[in-house]
């Protein structure tokens, strides 16, 4: 592998409640056996109906007393919380798990490019989503469903996967050997989420309206590995009780 090329999937229409991805990214981009097919979760979310109004939430009293130290509406507090499996910290803002696995601020939940008072949630089978509409594509094509994450001790955003399928999320270098003929034993690298790193630098962020991209030329695992770290053996989120 010595090079690979990325590109945008131009002339997506917005996308609403019932259209199939696969079939529109096809209409609009010529894909190859091999592609990765990027997808940003927005556009998963709005295809499977995951907008709401955020008058549909009723407050619980743990949403309000949040939703007061973060001076955000209660609401908005209330949707994450039924969108998380656990809340990691609540100050100075809201990191949690959501019931897929995905640690992230406010469950993911986005409330950009979908109307004055309501939000969009993540999907909520991210995998079946990957799944369905990789089944969708007429070649034998991977695809990653993206979204926009913080990381721990740097600033800024970067694209990660939420879900994958026919794609290894994960390649193993343990038991192979440096330069100097040392075994390697620990390293496993996260290829899903440097590709969707690639991806998402394309997309865009805000009003691009991009929000697909391929990957090409790519050598890639067709299966292995997972990104969402085991709970018994997260030891940083052992440690959040303590700080």
């Amino acid at each position: 592998m010595d090079s690979v090329s990325c590109y945008l999937v131009r002339g997506l229409p917005s996308i609403r409640e019932g259209d199939d991805l696969a079939a529109m990214i096809q209409d609009r981009f010529p894909l190859r056996d091999g592609d990765v097919v990027c997808i940003a979760s927005t556009v998963v979310s709005k295809a499977e109906g995951r907008s709401r109004k955020l008058g549909d939430y009723t407050p619980s009293p743990r949403a309000t007393e949040i939703a007061g130290r973060l001076d955000k509406d209660p609401r908005f507090v209330q949707a994450v919380l039924e969108e998380s499996e656990d809340v990691l910290f609540d100050r100075p803002f809201l990191l949690v798990a959501t019931k897929f696995g995905h640690i992230g601020v406010n469950a993911g939940i986005d409330q950009s490019n979908v109307g004055q008072g309501r939000i969009l949630l993540l999907p909520e089978n991210p995998k079946a989503s990957a799944d369905r509409i990789r089944w969708g594509l007429r070649t034998d094509c991977a695809v990653i469903v993206t979204d926009t994450c913080g990381r721990a001790f740097r600033c800024g955003v970067a694209g990660v996967a939420i879900a994958w399928s026919g794609i290894g999320a994960l390649r193993d270098w343990r038991g192979k050997r440096d330069r100097e003929g040392r075994e390697l034993e620990i390293t496993q690298e996260a290829i899903v989420d440097e590709i969707a790193g690639m991806a998402n630098f394309l997309m865009g962020e805000g009003g691009d309206g991009t929000p697909v991209a391929v990957v090409r030329g790519l050598e890639y695992p067709k299966s292995g590995g997972g990104i969402f770290r085991p709970r018994d053996l997260d030891v940083i989120r052992d440690r959040l009780g303590e700080i």
